[in-house]
């Protein structure tokens, strides 16, 4: 599958088979976020592979009780260091060290969506609760949870908005057009 194609047939998929990821395609999937780009080359990230039943149990429940969570083989969980950018600004630090990560993120859902997994991101959960499980120290943000594994379910795009309204040439007045 190319790009453009992952691109367009990528989900937030919420209903996984039992069946797991092959750890070559998981290696895969991790590789893309490795080469992922951030501010100044500095890969504020690490992450966190859960596979384990009892434990993706209990992020399941600190995701806002989002059962799906633990149902998918494997659940990523994307950390950022602000402490990586010591000479920005604490308002530039407070922002790259989550943002990187999420780019990360966003290249590992692409490949496992080209290697036929399904993912979803997860944004809603207790930060404090998801630490205390993965005995994440306290200098490290929890930016999202990604799980991956075999799709149950295959939803239907959802409506975008049109291009015209989104897009713009040269300056907010004048939406652009091709």
């Amino acid at each position: 599958m190319d790009l453009f194609e992952a691109i367009e047939k990528r989900r937030s998929i919420r209903k996984f088979k039992p069946g797991q990821v092959r750890e070559e395609d998981l290696k895969k999937i991790l590789q893309a976020g490795r080469l992922a780009p951030s501010g100044g080359n500095r890969q504020p990230w690490c992450f966190i592979i859960v596979r384990d039943s009892e434990t993706k149990n209990a992020l399941a429940i600190a995701s806002n009780d989002q059962k799906f969570v633990a149902e998918a083989d494997t659940v990523i969980v994307a950390l950022g260091d602000s402490g990586a950018y010591p000479k920005a600004s604490t308002s530039s630090a407070r922002i790259l060290h989550k943002q990187d990560p999420m780019i990360a993120i966003e290249h590992m859902v692409l490949a496992a969506t080209a290697l036929g997994y399904g993912t979803c991101w997860i944004g809603a959960f207790s930060e404090a609760e998801v630490k205390k499980i993965l005995k994440i120290p306290e200098n490290l943000t929890v930016v999202a949870l990604l799980p991956v594994g075999v799709p149950d379910e295959s939803p239907p795009p959802r409506p975008r908005k049109p291009f015209d309204e989104i897009f713009f040439r040269d300056s907010f007045e004048t939406p652009l057009r091709f």
